[in-house]
């Protein structure tokens, strides 16, 4: 089959094909133009995504290092109580015949009480004094003498209280005068 072609359809295919190739360039451009969004929103995404991760990491190590810390709390708690139950148990059960306790005197003056002589050296301790100080017996030097004295006292029920555990070595009358 032949077909001649005229100059006006000739120029009406060049019309329609210069029309068609513009369309297909605004076609590539808008493509262009929505991948282009495309591949912005992925990466914004994806940083959100990373962010959230290290986010993640990071309040799991907090939460880790929290719930050690709440452990160690709830340990040392359970330990307190434990110790103010004994303590209650020997409030309520009274003094004893013979059971000591310790006044820790600063410069002679009461400082506090313990049920031992051990725990008034380690509250020394505390208070800047040398924890392997080696305490020696005041004698008869009198308790404003020392910055830290331990002073021993036993309970004595028929005096209805406690009383000194050492008492000073009895001077002959003619001395006290």
């Amino acid at each position: 089959m032949i077909r001649i072609v005229t100059r006006a359809r000739l120029a009406r295919l060049e019309d329609e094909a210069r029309t068609a190739n513009e369309q297909a360039q605004q076609t590539n451009g808008a493509a262009n133009e929505a991948f282009g969004r495309h591949v912005r929103e992925l990466y914004a995404v994806t940083d959100r995504a990373e962010r959230a991760e290290a986010a993640t990491t990071e309040v799991g190590a907090l939460l880790s290092g929290a719930l050690a810390e709440l452990s160690a709390a709830q340990q040392e708690l359970l330990r307190k109580d434990i110790e103010i139950r004994r303590l209650r148990e020997d409030l309520s059960r009274g003094p004893r015949e013979g059971e000591t306790l310790t006044v820790l005197l600063h410069y002679g003056e009461p400082h506090t009480i313990y049920a031992s002589r051990e725990d008034a050296y380690a509250d020394t301790a505390t208070h800047g004094a040398d924890p392997d100080a080696v305490w020696v017996p005041a004698g008869e030097r009198p308790p404003s003498a020392s910055m830290w004295r331990c002073e021993a006292f036993i309970y004595d029920a028929a005096g209805n209280g406690f009383r000194r555990a050492y008492m000073p070595a009895p001077k002959p009358i003619e001395e006290a005068a």
